[in-house]
């Protein structure tokens, strides 16, 4: 694990560096150690805004939060894969290794009842073959793949789209703390960060990110589901689209895009994320 200054030393750079989150992951990978880097960028204050940062670190500690960033052993190999990873993440409860056979069940908050029924069963089947549901937490087909996966017994991940300290929706408050209970809640957010509009699709980069695959099991043309579908894309993480779906000119045309699968079932699905992951351990 990164040592205690390590840490500190991103969080200063985050709360007063000029440069973004994703520069800095490369050039903190790039030295081996933040600290050098937050020596540079924030000059003669760095002693103060490091002590400062450490005691912040501390209280998070305290609370019993998981601060990782990405020079620890315990960050997540696939959310360290990808090229706009951030440097730092918190997490209730706990993540393990057995998280990087995750895959993502996304799609719409306005979901219909048959939706919901396939994001259940979804998710169930996952649990069934030892993967865990990752999903964003939202109303709809992501409450419902969180909470079939936890009815299911297995592992959960929750990427949130603001601090720890907050729940969006709120009804979901009660769901948010199971999950920490038997899975992790993740953020790339301060603790105390309440949900703002660009902080959604950082939090599907996440959810992508973390995630073998990303299947997509209901959305509309202007869904949220979509955005993640077209980054996990741009992270070479295979997209399955289920085919109950292909009824909509989007899905043809996702359908069409190299790296997109359709399933029918899933069964199929299982069978396209095995063989997928498979082959790309071949080829690392």
């Amino acid at each position: 694990m990164a040592s205690e200054s390590e840490t500190a030393a991103v969080v200063a750079l985050l709360r007063h560096g000029r440069g973004t989150p994703t520069e800095y992951a490369n050039r903190i990978e790039d030295a081996g150690s933040a600290i050098p880097v937050a020596r540079d960028e924030l000059g003669l204050l760095a002693s103060d805004l490091l002590a400062a940062a450490a005691d912040e670190l501390a209280t998070w500690v305290e609370r019993g939060l998981h601060v990782l960033t990405i020079l620890d052993a315990a960050y997540p190999e696939n959310l360290g894969a990808v090229h706009d990873r951030p440097p730092l993440i918190f997490v209730a409860g706990d993540l393990l290794a057995r998280d990087a056979r995750a895959v993502a069940v996304i799609g719409s908050r306005d979901a219909t009842p048959a939706g919901l029924a396939a994001a259940r069963d979804l998710a169930a089947e996952l649990v069934a073959h030892c993967f865990t549901v990752a999903s964003g937490l939202a109303r709809g087909i992501d409450t419902a793949a969180h909470t079939a996966a936890l009815e299911a017994g297995g592992r959960t991940v929750a990427v949130i789209g603001t601090g720890l300290d907050h729940s969006y929706p709120p009804e979901n408050a009660a769901l948010q703390r199971r999950i920490a209970t038997r899975g992790a809640v993740v953020s790339q957010f301060w603790p105390d960060s309440p949900p703002t509009r660009p902080s959604f699709p950082l939090r599907n980069r996440v959810t992508s990110g973390l995630s073998l695959a990303n299947v997509l099991v209901e959305a509309s043309p202007r869904s949220g589901a979509l955005t993640q579908a077209r980054i996990a894309l741009g992270h070479g993480r295979p997209v399955l689209l289920m085919d109950r779906l292909l009824g909509q000119r989007w899905a043809r045309e996702l359908a069409g895009r190299p790296g997109v699968h359709v399933a029918a079932s899933p069964a199929e699905v299982i069978e396209t994320v095995e063989r997928l992951s498979s082959t790309r351990a071949l080829l690392d």
